[in-house]
């Protein structure tokens, strides 16, 4: 398909700055790379500004396994431009304001035509290259592929992603706002407003208060819950947790001999109906589901577990009603889902403004990784023009 606007680099290399991961848990290297046209099925997007996720912090440390792929470029959460589009692609043209995100959404295939899930057939494990066909869109000043991260890789000045993870949203959205839509804040929002759907008077209880777990106190306020329990070690949390709903607050260091749950208990009158897990520690896990009612509570996981971590749950508590369920960004659907909590912005009923702490321009990505790892940001915007 051929846009009457098609740009003057369609179909051509690309030669941009790109921030690259060479050693695990090292400063990324910003440096110039050549970035391919792109293939069928795909976008290339000129990135507008990008932020730092914990999951890219994560895989940032792994030192082996297959994550552990050098040179790679990170990033997954970003706004931009479209640049060029491949042949077959459709819902797209150049100009129009994009996300990428890591969660396909082909919307044809069972999965995504069911109710139940977000998941998507068309879409595999993360392997370093474009899911199609298995190879690299990037190469370095000395024509070595570079790898790509989880289907996205935003810490770039242009990208190309498969349009099964590309989502169009309305040029009125402000784009740094946009760019919390394409992971952590909808996985968080999502997993209350919809994954649980939680109902109005509702008792919620929160582990962890970073960007998804204040995301899901958001959504369970548009739900309109009782009370919203935010659990955090850091005080510091609990001011900005009252921005996005949070009616009281637990410092698990603060309680003497007594546990979270049974703390939760005595607030809620036998436990929360729902519970967050936004950390991804088993014994945080553990603990959530202990402060779950008893009968129909119900403990969702958001936080990334390391593999193969065992988890101990009461058998007799889940035949007692009591109920767990994981989730990847929240249960969204992002082509249907992502425009509609864009609406919810510009209607002034999301509230996204305050994830954003700090603004950075490209070449000091690395202070928005030091702000991460030090706890003093929630979300840095990285723009890819200051």
């Amino acid at each position: 398909m051929e846009s009457k606007n098609e740009s003057s680099t369609a179909g051509k290399i690309i030669r941009c700055k790109a921030a690259i991961g060479r050693k695990p848990g090292e400063p990324l290297s910003i440096e110039e790379i050549e970035v391919d046209p792109p293939k069928a099925g795909e976008v290339r997007i000129k990135i507008l500004c990008t932020s730092v996720c914990h999951t890219d912090i994560a895989f940032w440390k792994f030192t082996t396994g297959p994550a552990a792929k050098f040179p790679i470029i990170y990033g997954h959460e970003a706004v931009g431009l479209v640049e060029s589009i491949g042949e077959y692609v459709e819902e797209v043209r150049e100009g129009d304001l994009v996300v990428p995100v890591f969660r396909a959404n082909c919307g044809e295939c069972g999965e995504c035509k069911s109710t139940k899930s977000n998941t998507c057939s068309k879409s595999g494990i993360p392997q370093g290259f474009m899911p199609r066909d298995g190879t690299s869109r990037f190469r370095d000043k000395n024509g070595e592929a570079v790898y790509s991260f989880l289907f996205v890789s935003s810490f770039t000045e242009y990208t190309v992603v498969d349009i099964v993870h590309v989502v169009k949203l309305n040029h009125e959205m402000p784009v740094d706002k946009a760019c919390l839509l394409s992971c952590g804040v909808s996985t968080g929002f999502g997993a209350a407003y919809k994954l649980a759907a939680v109902e109005e008077g509702s008792t919620v209880a929160i582990f962890g208060l970073g960007v998804v777990g204040l995301a899901v106190a958001e959504g369970a306020r548009l739900c309109k819950a009782s009370k919203i329990i935010g659990i955090d070690i850091n005080e510091e949390k609990f001011e900005l947790g009252k921005k996005f709903g949070v009616t009281d607050f637990i410092n698990p260091g603060a309680l003497g001999d007594k546990t979270v749950s049974q703390v939760i208990k005595e607030m809620t009158a036998g436990g929360a109906d729902y519970c967050f897990e936004c950390i991804g520690l088993a014994s945080v896990i553990e603990e959530a589901f202990s402060s779950s009612r008893e009968g129909w509570g119900k403990t969702v996981i958001l936080g990334m577990v390391m593999p193969g971590t065992p988890l101990s749950l009461s058998g007799f508590e889940l035949l007692r009603g009591r109920s767990v369920c994981g989730s990847l960004f929240g249960g969204l659907k992002p082509k249907t889902d992502l425009p509609l909590l864009a609406q919810k912005y510009l209607n002034k009923e999301l509230h996204l403004d305050d994830f954003i702490t700090h603004q950075v321009s490209f070449i000091d990505i690395n202070k928005a990784f030091e702000l991460l790892l030090e706890g003093k940001s929630l979300r840095c915007i990285i723009w890819m023009d200051r």
